[in-house]
């Protein structure tokens, strides 16, 4: 029982019951028979013999008595149950016994044992004791006898205390509920409850103070605030919720452990009714703690804006050095091709004569063949000028169709240097990777709105109903704020977008700079070093801002049904760096924007796909993993040729024309490929890739959005380690700028997955078994594991897109005939 017997209340109130006895008379069902707490009472009930018991109380000012009644029938009658009804000053309570759960298809289960807790008797402001009384009546319907138990307790322990823990037993017919009060200096506290045993599967409600309680199964969702839990639960509490400043605490035990993850067990399928009560019982322990205070807030706030204002401060300082660095050259005659200062005289290394009409990646006749060859091709419009004529706007590609053809002779050369993939007009080049930016913002505006939408609909759902089931948070460290249940995983987002306005800040520097030195006819600018397009850039900071923004959305309610938010710009910033770090020595035979973004949507619509039917269904990681090993041979191919392989009218003659090469150069005659140093970075690509196919079709991942991720980061890692080997193997140099970014980025990326793989939520599972993964907060009392990642993940993914944008600095002062391709 949860509580001891109370003496029997004074002679008065003897007295009280004897006269209310005589004044009513009749049979014995109508005379209350006076009862005393912990005592047992035994019977029997027919249709023409029932049962009243009365049972008084003296309720001290001030008190909250709880009252808990234990009733027991052997009986397994359904046609003809014992009825019990419990008459108090404010309500009424009755179930009968057996009492009847239903379960999943309908099952019934029978419980012979009941107990409820009688709703408590209000504080009442007198200032003396009050004299309280309750009626049970016993009855059946039956023609025969029918024997019960009936025992009636008060409580001690029904009020919780804050920080001590209590120990109780529950069980689907026994429910139990305790009342909380707010101590004076607490706004807001977290119920914490756990369990040993993972079932049976229970519900934990925070309802407020009004009969009825509602505790059994059937009910206990239909007011306050409730999760499911198997081992773990935590609800956290506020005192504006509350203008009682107090509520009860309600544990339920289901009946079944579906809703929890179990399944059924096989001795009970089928519609066979039996009692289930000493296989349903739960021990539980909950401690109230209180929760932290308006301070936090206040600090976590200034914490997370003022640590990535600090990558502001230092973005100012090395601005600043690399400012005076630049004078102090300037000043000594020493002038970087970086900054417009190098003008066209005969001192520079091309000559002044070189033809104002050249292309950007034009040079002088005399330094390769390939350029002898073509220069009569490459007279176009002033390279330093970026104005659009009417012309241009109708096209943004090739203007003369000789070049086309031009290009077949060019990008089939066994060496390949910068100055032969870098002849199209820079203005035309520049436009089209400006589609990339405008594209993106288009992209992020149409996506980002409906996703607002629907997750402000998702949190009014959860703060209207009080189901906790349909967020995924990590209970144990959801701090609310407003209407927010989580703000701290919303609030940890905030580096995305502050660490991608100042990348494109940075941008937006370097592309004023080169704008300015396009405009002096730098000689440098216009002939030496990587040809400078910065649309791709602004597109990754933009695509790195709404990662947080959707991240954030997420993050409001996250569970299976909006995984996609979080990821959908994951990919895109992977395909994004891919694309830039290829377009970095093939700036004129990049994919274009319009090509780029539908792939990227054909991915997120396969990750939508995996995620709906990913999960058992071998159809569609088969044809998952045809689809991604086709594409892989199909992009090698692509890569392999420069681009200059047309599939044709027969869609198959790519991959016709990739077994021919295969045969001939590895079967016939095992010649070296004519591409050695592509062939090496294809065929691991290709291992790799068809390494995930194989395993997705081997092990099924359930976390199908993830897997395609990985797929994309590995293919990045790969593709940016090869990029680095080759650039050293060109006796390239790293300058130290890149070299701090790229040791930045190795170890931030390290620091960040270790949090990202402390998994504290999963909505692969029920809810009840993911908040088995939950854990206090790690940082600041504010923060989780999953927060440090976000802060972690936006640091890095800045460091990234910085090595992408400086690794090539050191080729400033190259001639583009002298910078290698691979």
């Amino acid at each position: 029982m949860a509580g001891r017997a109370v003496p029997a209340p004074g002679a008065l109130l003897c007295a009280l019951l004897c006269a209310t006895a005589a004044a009513t008379g009749g049979g014995p069902g109508d005379n209350p028979a006076p009862g005393a707490f912990g005592h047992v009472y035994r019977g029997a009930v027919n249709i023409s013999s029932e049962r009243v018991y009365a049972f008084a109380y003296r309720s001290e000012p001030g008190q909250v008595d709880a009252v808990r009644v234990y009733v027991n029938s052997s009986s397994e009658n359904l046609q003809y149950p014992v009825l019990f009804v419990v008459r108090q000053q404010k309500g009424v309570l009755s179930w009968q016994v057996p009492l009847i759960f239903r379960g999943l298809y309908q099952r019934t289960y029978n419980y012979q044992e009941v107990s409820r807790t009688l709703c408590p008797s209000e504080p009442t402001p007198e200032t003396r004791p009050s004299e309280q009384i309750i009626f049970v009546d016993v009855a059946s319907m039956a023609p025969f006898n029918i024997a019960y138990e009936l025992l009636v307790t008060r409580l001690e322990n029904f009020q919780l205390e804050t920080n001590k823990a209590f120990n109780f037993t529950a069980s689907p017919s026994q429910p139990q509920y305790f009342l909380y009060k707010f101590p004076p200096d607490v706004d807001s506290v977290i119920i914490n409850v756990v369990s040993e045993a993972a079932y049976p599967c229970s519900v934990v409600s925070v309802q407020d103070i009004v009969c009825p309680v509602y505790d059994l199964d059937h009910n206990v969702e239909f007011n306050g605030v409730y999760q499911s839990m198997t081992k773990q639960a935590a609800i956290t509490v506020q005192r504006k919720d509350f203008p009682g400043e107090q509520f009860f605490v309600v544990f339920v035990i289901k009946p079944e452990d579906y809703a929890c993850g179990g399944s059924v067990p096989s001795s009970i399928h089928g519609n066979v009714n039996r009692t289930w009560n000493l296989q349903r019982t739960k021990n539980l322990q909950v401690t109230i703690l209180p929760s932290i205070k308006k301070s936090v807030y206040v600090q976590a706030m200034f914490f997370s804006f003022l640590s990535f204002l600090s990558f502001y401060l230092g973005s100012v300082v090395v601005a600043f050095v690399h400012y005076i660095r630049v004078q102090r050259k300037a000043s000594a005659g020493r002038l970087s091709p970086e900054h417009g200062s190098g003008m066209m005289t005969s001192s520079h290394p091309i000559s002044a004569s070189t033809p104002e009409g050249s292309s950007y990646g034009a040079i002088d006749e005399s330094s390769s063949s390939g350029a002898r060859q073509l220069s009569s091709l490459e007279r176009r419009a002033p390279a330093g000028s970026d104005t659009d004529s009417s012309v241009e706007e109708e096209s943004d590609f090739d203007t003369m169709p000789e070049i086309e053809s031009d290009k077949n002779i060019i990008r089939t050369k066994v060496f390949l240097y910068l100055s032969d993939l870098s002849r199209k007009d820079r203005r035309i080049v520049s436009k089209k990777y400006k589609i990339y930016f405008w594209n993106i913002i288009t992209i992020a505006v149409f996506y980002a709105l409906p996703v607002i939408q629907l997750v402000i609909t998702y949190q009014t759902v959860v703060n209207v109903t009080g189901n906790q089931d349909i967020c995924y948070y990590n209970f144990l460290c959801a701090h609310p704020l407003g209407v927010l249940s989580a703000f701290n995983n919303i609030l940890s987002n905030v580096g995305h977008m502050m660490l991608g306005f100042l990348f494109l800040l940075i941008v937006l520097r370097r592309d004023i700079l080169h704008r300015r030195a396009m405009e002096m006819k730098d000689i440098y600018t216009l002939d030496y070093g990587i040809p400078k397009h910065f649309g791709l850039f602004y597109a990754m900071g933009i695509a790195l801002m709404m990662e947080g923004v959707l991240s954030a959305c997420y993050h409001v309610c996250p569970n299976y049904s909006n995984f996609q938010f979080d990821t959908s710009f994951m990919y895109m910033i992977a395909g994004l760096c891919m694309l830039k770090l290829y377009q970095t020595r093939h700036p004129d035979i990049n994919a274009s924007a319009y090509s780029a973004y539908a792939s990227f949507a054909v991915v997120i619509s396969l990750a939508v796909l995996g995620v709906v039917f990913g999960k058992n269904d071998m159809w569609f990681w088969l044809i998952f993993s045809l689809i991604h090993i086709l594409g892989s041979l199909a992009l090698s191919t692509q890569i392999y040729y420069m681009g200059r392989f047309k599939i044709g009218e027969c869609y198959m003659g790519i991959f016709r024309r990739a077994v021919m090469v295969l045969y001939t150069d590895c079967i016939q005659q095992c010649s070296r490929p004519m591409y050695m140093d592509r062939m090496v970075l294809l065929i691991v690509g290709n291992l790799v890739n068809w390494s995930f196919a194989i395993f997705g079709l081997v092990y099924r991942p359930r976390d199908f959005a993830s897997y395609i991720l990985g797929i994309f980061i590995c293919n990045l890692l790969l593709y940016l380690a090869f990029y680095i080997i080759m650039k050293l193997r060109s006796s390239e140099r790293l300058l130290p700028i890149p070299m701090f970014c790229i040791v930045a980025t190795a170890v931030v990326w390290a620091a960040a997955l270790y949090f990202f793989f402390q998994t504290l939520s999963s909505w692969e599972e029920t809810p009840a078994e993911s908040r088995e993964k939950n854990r206090p907060c790690i940082l600041l009392g504010f923060f989780d594991d999953h927060d440090v990642w976000h802060f972690l993940s936006a640091a890095a993914l800045f460091f990234s897109f910085l090595v992408l944008l400086t690794l090539d600095d050191d080729l400033d002062t190259v001639r583009r005939d002298k910078i290698p391709v691979f």
